[in-house]
This record gives structure tokens, C-alpha cells and sequence, in this order.
């Protein structure tokens, strides 16, 4: 157990991770019953991956998330009742219910916004780290993304700018086996995404993505390089999305066999078992934890509910363009 892991923060952890799949089981639940439109970009499977990484960051550090972000969100220590607000469409959302699912910001609380276009969000950390580096704040600004946005040319640009500057960014790509429908080993000639840090001259670094403290021990070592002055990492871990792309997807690319192997590596109920086997909780405790969890998905979904939708007279309010 790495020393800054303490009992405390790994409890902490288990149960933000908890917190991620519950809020985004009752999301599903709420689309399906029409309750929330447009689409959304579960990340059920992933939890360990937002849960470790932001664990590594301070308070006063910044993310910037992707349209999969609800548990980038829940990791920053957003509020659950605000988070389901926007979702709804609701006036006391994060984004006034103008937002919804993939974009969703919580600026007082370090995130900087998801963003629906794939890449979006590696530009803007650069331009976040040079804010930072010429203020000479000691911040970090720690960018999730998918395998996908590895092939965009953002993603190229952005690695290249912050490693001739040595930016304070971590640039965190969660390779989740498929961009869409097209799967990793058809999409990339190299074994590993991390290997392309090598041509900006980079760190690069692959870890196990469903392995808390694997993410974790990574995060940190990157986070602590680029605060240090000594600019970006590239981190790969290596994870799985349970459900499909977005709510249209079919799951016609991939077996029933591979989600069911994949669903064997939980990164929940990995973690849960290595905290009992080390004596950091009991099985009772994690049980009433994950009660008190549902307690407060249900009170968020309630406050939701109770909110007030958008005044048609307000549609203009903040738009800049």
C-alpha cells in the first residue's frame, strides 16, 4: 500500500467509486423512463480509472473531462443533487440545465468542463497549463480522453506544445478497447498508446486501469513530475466500458463472451475484496456503504425532481456567440 494511501482515502475511494456506478445505473434508469433526453456515455466499468487518477491530484488542481466524464465529475467531488439537475434539465443543474450529460462544469471545484467533441479537451489543458506556468501556480491540470482521441490530430498537437514548453498537464487516456465500434488493435500500429510519448520525448506509461492503486501509483508519479517543473506524462490505462458507446449503440462489434470476461475484472468489487483481505474494512462496512450511497442517489434524483425547469425567457442567458 503506497504511504499516501492511507485506510481512510482507500475507503473514501472505494465508496466514490460506488457513488460513480450508482449515479450512472440511476441515470440509465431515469433515460429509459424518458425522464432524460438526448443521450449519455456511461462509463460503468471504468470507475477505478477516474476514482485513482483524480486521488492523486490536490484540491486547488484542475481536470478537464470528455463526454464519457460523469465519474471524472463525481471523482472531483461534484454534488450529486446538481450533477442529476443538469441531467434532468433542471434551473439548479451545474450548467442551469443547459449543459446535460456531456458537458457538464463545476469550475469552483477544479473541473473545467467535459466536452463532446473527441480531443476537444487536450487543447484547452494546454492553454490551462500555460495560464498556470506563466502565474507560476503550482497547479496541475490533469486531461482525461479516450483511445479515440489518440488519433486526432489535437491529440498530436497537444502532446508536442506542452512538452517544448514542459507544461504542468497530465494527459490521462483511458483506452477502453473501443473508439465507437472500432476496436484498439484495428485502430493503432503500436502495442501500446503510451509508446507515442516517446516521440515528444515523454514519459509514457501503461498501467491497469481497473487496479486503483495501479492508477493511482501512476497519477501520482506524473502529477508530482509536472508540478515539479519537469512538464507532461502520457498515461494509458487500460480499462473496459460495460455498456455500449452511447445509448444507440447495439453492442453488434463485440461478444457477449468479451463483456461478461471484462465484467470479471470489476474494478469495484477487486478493490472491495483487496480492502477486506487487508483489513482496511469489513465486508458489513462496505455492504452499508454501498446503502448509504443508493440513500443518496435517491435524495439527489428527489432534489432533481423538485427543481425548477428553465425559463424559456432566460434561453439567451450566457450564450456568447
Amino acid at each position: 500500500m503506497e504511504p499516501s494511501l492511507t485506510p481512510e482515502r482507500l475507503r473514501s475511494a472505494l465508496q466514490q467509486m460506488m457513488r460513480i456506478r450508482a449515479f450512472e445505473e440511476m441515470a440509465e434508469q431515469l433515460y429509459m423512463r424518458g425522464l432524460v433526453h438526448g443521450t449519455m456515455h456511461l462509463s460503468i466499468g471504468q470507475e477505478a480509472s477516474a476514482v485513482g487518477a483524480v486521488l492523486a491530484l490536490e484540491p486547488q488542481d484542475y481536470i478537464l473531462s470528455t463526454h464519457r466524464g460523469h465519474g471524472h465529475c463525481i471523482a472531483k467531488g461534484a454534488d450529486l443533487g446538481r450533477m442529476m439537475a443538469e441531467f434532468m434539465g433542471r434551473e439548479t443543474g451545474y450548467c442551469r440545465g443547459r449543459g446535460g450529460s456531456m458537458h457538464i462544469a463545476d469550475v469552483d471545484g477544479g473541473n473545467l468542463g467535459a466536452n463532446g467533441i473527441v480531443a476537444g479537451g487536450l487543447p484547452i489543458a494546454v492553454g490551462v497549463g500555460l495560464s498556470m506556468q506563466l502565474q507560476s501556480l503550482p497547479r496541475v491540470c490533469l486531461t482525461f480522453f479516450g483511445d479515440g482521441a489518440a488519433n486526432e490530430g489535437a491529440f498530436h498537437e497537444a502532446l508536442n506544445v506542452a512538452a517544448i514548453w514542459r507544461l504542468p498537464v497530465v494527459f490521462f487516456c483511458e483506452n477502453n478497447n473501443y473508439a465507437m465500434s472500432m476496436a484498439v488493435r484495428d485502430a493503432f500500429p503500436t502495442e501500446l498508446i503510451s509508446q507515442r510519448a516517446a516521440a515528444y520525448n515523454l514519459p509514457g506509461v501503461t498501467v491497469d486501469g481497473n487496479d486503483l492503486h495501479a492508477v493511482y501509483a501512476a497519477a501520482a508519479e506524473a502529477v508530482a513530475r509536472a508540478r515539479s517543473g519537469h512538464g507532461p506524462t502520457l498515461i494509458e490505462a487500460r480499462t473496459y466500458r460495460w455498456r455500449g458507446h452511447s445509448k444507440s449503440d447495439r453492442n453488434l462489434y463485440r461478444t457477449q463472451q468479451e463483456i461478461a470476461e471484462w465484467k470479471e475484472r470489476d474494478p469495484i468489487t477487486r478493490l472491495r475484496a483487496r480492502l477486506i483481505a487487508d483489513g482496511v474494512l469489513g465486508a458489513a462496512e462496505a455492504d452499508a456503504m454501498l446503502a448509504a450511497v443508493h440513500e443518496e442517489i435517491a435524495a439527489a434524483v428527489a432534489f432533481a425532481e423538485a427543481s425548477p425547469e428553465p425559463d424559456p425567457a432566460a434561453l439567451e442567458d450566457e450564450v456568447y456567440a
